[in-house]
């Protein structure tokens, strides 16, 4: 589901449900990280990291320890970006080259209506009143849930570009389904504050696409080089 969503120079692997991956398992600097965790953190931090193994040896890169860093981002080998995301019955991780996109962003949730009181937290007046005509034309997607998700890969692609947090309300996302389409479609994440350079443009939005498959809603973000 992730990868239909990212440029094709994109890997990703994903588990379903209680799948497990045969490699399942963690280097001891990653064991370190968890030492104290319960098992269900403990198996999410797994399962998400033998994924991305699992695309860096599609990529031709060896398997190595994926550790987290300033607020939590993952640490990847030279040469390569990515993104992990897990909830509730999924996990995934998305890597790519850095010589063909500069950053990426992913994130899975239930296709569920948010709990009560979240919205107003994390989306602004004009983003609400988009998602309330959306719910209008097509009510079997939880656009709430979707906005939410898109905010986590925009933010997820943001990190890493600037090293800075990116609040909810310093992106405006504009969410739409592909026409005759409905599980499935793209956003615009307009960016409130001074984007990252990359390369010699200054970039002030990101683009990115949903799908709505197996109980899930999915989100990416890829920003490519030039």
């Amino acid at each position: 589901m992730i990868e239909e969503l990212l440029p094709d120079t994109v890997v990703a692997v994903e588990v379903y449900g209680d799948d497990e991956l045969p490699d399942a398992t963690l280097y001891p600097e990653e064991e370190a990280v968890v030492a104290k965790a319960v098992a269900k953190r403990r198996r999410e931090f797994t399962v998400v990291r033998s994924c991305a193994r699992r695309a860096m040896e599609k990529l031709g890169v060896p398997p190595q320890p994926i550790l987290p860093g300033e607020r939590g981002a993952p640490g990847w080998p030279a040469g390569l970006t990515g993104s992990m995301t897990h909830c509730d019955g999924y996990g995934a991780a998305a890597l790519v080259r850095t010589a063909d996109l500069a950053s990426l962003g992913i994130d899975a949730e239930p296709h569920d209506t948010l709990p009560e009181g979240v919205l107003p937290a994390v989306a602004l007046p004009a983003e609400v009143e988009r998602l309330r005509r959306l719910a209008g034309d097509h009510p079997a997607v939880h656009w709430d849930r979707l906005l939410f998700s898109a905010k986590e890969s925009v933010y997820k692609a943001w990190f890493p570009l600037t090293g800075k947090w990116l609040d909810f309300s310093e992106a405006d996302i504009d969410v739409f389904a592909d026409p005759g389409e409905r599980h499935g479609g793209g956003f615009r994440a307009r960016l409130l504050v001074p984007g990252p350079r990359v390369g010699d443009r200054r970039v002030d939005h990101f683009e990115g696409r949903w799908a709505v498959r197996r109980g899930l809603v999915a989100t990416a973000v890829s920003v490519p080089r030039t």
